[in-house]
């Protein structure tokens, strides 16, 4: 099964991602904000959003054997292998049925509900699966809420790459100057350059 990339900007998923409050859950623009909820999330994407929230975490010793062996069939399984097997799978009897039904929610989750750039099985995805009986009685409005944030969050955490030149000396930044004195050196580059340069010259004065 192909599975088609996501057409979006990245550009346009940091600027979202910066624009998202914690805390407040909304998302704030120059054209005014909105506070995201499940309700909002359930009715734009046509899933439950009340009912029992799903557990952030599933604890494998509290797992039926039979449970257990799921578990660790589906854990850092790719999304390709999930989509290959589910298509392939029979549904003869009620234990197959079982099987692909549960392949099918993770790839709900994985393709549609929660794309990210890890396309592995993770503990986020294996949760739901255990919940068979009332799986659409689940709130998947907020289980997707609650990845938002928790993705924003880790988002947030990253460390800020320093720009490029952070660690030129004196000689190097002035010789690139130089080398691309004619014009060819990009604007912000250029600012970027002589703004360090004047640091380095001010900590020699203090010096």
């Amino acid at each position: 099964m192909h599975i088609p990339p996501m057409n979006v900007p990245h550009k346009l998923l940091k600027e979202l991602a910066n624009s998202f409050k914690l805390g407040k859950n909304t998302l704030e623009t120059s054209y005014g904000f909105f506070k995201l909820k499940p309700k909002i999330i359930g009715a734009a994407l046509g899933i439950n959003a009340s009912g029992d929230l799903f557990p952030d975490k599933v604890s494998y010793k509290n797992l039926s054997e039979k449970n257990k062996l799921s578990f660790r069939r589906f854990q850092g399984n790719t999304l390709k292998k999930l989509t290959d097997e589910m298509m392939s799978i029979g549904v003869e009897n009620e234990q197959d049925w079982l099987m692909f039904k549960r392949i099918f929610i993770f790839y709900i989750q994985m393709a549609f509900l929660f794309p990210s750039t890890i396309t592995k099985v993770s503990l986020v995805h294996i949760a739901p699966i255990f919940e068979m009986k009332k799986i659409t009685e689940g709130n998947w409005g907020a289980h997707v809420l609650n990845f938002i944030i928790k993705g924003i969050t880790n988002y947030r955490k990253e460390k800020p790459r320093l720009p490029w030149v952070s660690n030129w000396n004196r000689k190097q930044l002035v010789a690139r100057i130089r080398a691309e004195i004619d014009g060819h050196m990009g604007i912000v580059k250029m600012v970027e350059t002589k703004k360090k340069l004047k640091e380095m010259k001010e900590k020699e004065k203090k010096e």
